[in-house]
């Protein structure tokens, strides 16, 4: 079992568990996903503050932004400005299976990525 977690966020891998196997948490909230569905979560969150840091030298001091990633049924998003950001996620499977919708305050998002990052390095898909 792995489990990485701070203020405001938790993210717990126990491949022993199927077919949920991963828990993504925030702030008074958490919910369990397949592998793929973290995967893609995963992925897609690196994605967009990786996206953002390429945009971060182009933004105004006072500009805001608004980036959107769409995978599957994860739909991802990062809001915020050049220093502050914060991240948020909607999930829609399949019918008749459950759906989420999670979020992070911005030094919790901060912390979760870094922590997804040092993952996707160690490739651990999850």
């Amino acid at each position: 079992m792995q489990v990485q977690e701070g203020e405001g966020w938790r993210w717990l891998v126990d491949p022993g568990r199927h077919p949920f196997p991963v828990l993504v948490g925030g702030q008074d909230w958490a919910v369990e996903l397949t592998a793929d569905e973290a995967r893609g979560l995963q992925e897609g969150l690196v994605r967009l503050v990786q996206e953002h840091h390429g945009l971060v030298d182009q933004l105004m001091p006072e500009e805001t932004i608004s980036l959107e990633l769409e995978r599957g049924p994860l739909w991802m998003a990062l809001e915020g400005d050049r220093e502050v950001w914060q991240l948020r996620f909607v999930l829609t499977p399949a019918s008749q299976s459950r759906a989420v919708e999670g979020s992070w305050r911005p030094e919790a998002s901060v912390a979760l990525v870094a922590a997804l990052v040092s993952a996707l390095a160690q490739n651990d898909p999850s």
